[in-house]
């Protein structure tokens, strides 16, 4: 009788400790009735963020300091998109994964957001300043220029797609969504502004970039050229010793002394270029992802935008 009282008492003891679990596990768990974001690039994680605010748990695939044109998804990625309510990508030309794992997704309530589909895409250009010839399995941006976001006035076009997916997963905080994008796209305008205005003060129009450049939107935004010795985006490629001559002449003859260079991949041309001709040497973030340092500082879209805008100032003239 002592031994079934024993036994009894630890099965009552293991039931209550099992429900102090679960009830200990359901608090903890509270919050996860906010909506789950994946994203796949840092603009996207910044906006989605931004305008979900207390009512969405947001993430990034892109671990902090990997390179994005390079990645591709981990299986616990895939398992992560699967579980959550929304997954926010650039589109298939910088993510020709997207469309694979998107087949691949088993629950059939994802609210799957391509952020490019709202914007006209460049051409990826063919002449000397930017060609692609795709040679290189790698560069799979050779039909299109993936990075729209380089440019804040079209950036209010995606935050309005994602405010409208929010709105379609969780039609109950609606008015919350839209208020958050469009204070966002009031801060999108006074950024656009702010570059308008310092462009238009500009002595030089002409970005000297040692990277893969990204930022055609922009340069096409505001009337500046740019020339890089890359040809596409992809981070394997390898300039001609020619192209590299090319811009440093085109440097001498319009007497700029900055050459920029790209976030995250080792600026070997850039430093190549500055030593050859005393540039200075300046990062032009190109916004894909941001480090480890950056994120813990806080850095956004629109802070690393305006640096970007500080950083032309000091090479194109005030």
């Amino acid at each position: 009788m002592v031994r079934y009282l024993q036994i009894t008492g630890m099965i009552i003891l293991i039931l209550s400790f099992g429900m102090f679990s679960l009830s200990a596990f359901g608090q903890q768990e509270e919050p996860s009735e906010s909506l789950k974001a994946v994203t796949t690039i840092f603009p996207l994680f910044d906006f989605t963020r931004t305008i979900g605010g207390e009512h969405i748990e947001v993430s990034l695939i892109l671990p902090p300091g990997v390179e994005a044109h390079s990645y591709e998804p981990a299986p616990r990625d895939i398992v992560q998109i699967n579980q959550a309510d929304l997954f926010i990508y650039a589109g298939k030309e910088m993510e020709p994964w997207a469309n694979r794992v998107i087949q691949s997704l088993t629950s059939p309530d994802i609210h799957i957001v391509d952020a490019s589909k709202p914007i006209d895409l460049l051409e990826a250009p063919e002449d000397h300043h930017h060609s692609h010839n795709g040679d290189n399995h790698n560069d799979h941006h050779d039909s299109a220029d993936p990075h729209f976001w380089t440019d804040p006035v079209l950036v209010k076009d995606v935050v309005d797609a994602i405010a409208q997916s929010l709105i379609e997963t969780d039609p109950e905080n609606a008015s919350y969504y839209e208020a958050q994008a469009q204070a966002y796209n009031r801060e999108l305008d006074a950024l656009h502004e702010d570059i308008q205005k310092a462009v238009e003060s500009f002595e030089a129009t002409t970005i000297l970039y040692g990277g893969h450049f990204a930022f055609g939107y922009f340069a096409n935004r505001y009337g500046l050229d740019h020339i890089s010795p890359y040809s596409g985006f992809s981070p394997s490629s390898e300039p001609t010793s020619r192209r590299i001559a090319e811009l440093i002449r085109k440097m001498e003859e319009l007497d700029l002394d900055v050459i920029y260079h790209e976030e995250l991949i080792e600026p070997r041309i850039a430093r190549i270029i500055s030593e050859e001709t005393g540039a200075q040497m300046k990062l032009l973030h190109g916004l894909h992802n941001v480090t480890k340092q950056e994120k813990e500082e806080g850095a956004t879209y629109i802070s690393i935008m305006r640096e970007n805008l500080e950083k032309l100032k000091e090479g194109l003239g005030k």
